[in-house]
């Protein structure tokens, strides 16, 4: 009998895990993406890769998302995440291999860019500028078409600069692989 009650305890214990293992969360606001330099699949060797959530505007202004002056954590939900694979030139400055998290500080001609040493971080809440690697200019244009997410990606054909667009704001940083 005793045998009896451990065997239905322990199928219970497994039916109630399995019943609870196939349930999921609602879907995340501002999924993640990731980009790569180079972009190419077929290019399985990389020099950077970015991981940052997408937010949207849902009829939001971008300065009320990402205010003008402000440190910012690039996209929504964690800081982004820069990893580079080989010493980069990003703006003027020389950044070692390594992953580092990535916040911006926008501006109405140009967003300063930060490069920090400080992983794991949830928004800029806990952003500390003294373990700045790194800060760079990025210079600010217009774009034709208005991007409801906001996008990360690598210009190619200009040395792979790093391109972050949002609405019509595009910002470019200077980018590049010395050889």
């Amino acid at each position: 009998m005793k045998k009896l009650i451990t065997l239905a305890v322990i199928a219970l214990a497994f039916t109630f895990t399995a019943a609870t293992a196939q349930e999921f969360s609602g879907m995340d606001k501002s999924p993640a993406d990731i980009a790569t330099y180079p972009s190419s699949y077929k290019i399985a060797d990389k020099y950077a890769k970015i991981v940052y959530s997408r937010p949207q505007l849902n009829g939001r202004s971008l300065s009320e998302l990402a205010p003008a002056g402000k440190v910012w954590r690039t996209g929504a939900n964690e800081s982004a995440e820069l990893t580079l694979y080989t010493t980069v030139k990003i703006g003027d400055k020389m950044v070692s291999p390594g992953t580092y998290s990535l916040f911006t500080i926008p501006g109405a001609e140009e967003w300063t860019v930060i490069i920090n040493s400080k992983l794991n971080q949830w928004g800029a809440y806990s952003y500390d500028e003294s373990a700045d690697v790194a800060r760079v200019k990025g210079k600010v244009s217009k774009g034709m078409d208005s991007l409801e997410a906001f996008s990360i990606t690598f210009d190619e054909a200009n040395n792979g600069n790093l391109v972050m667009g949002w609405g019509t704001t595009r910002v470019t940083v200077p980018f590049s692989v010395p050889m």
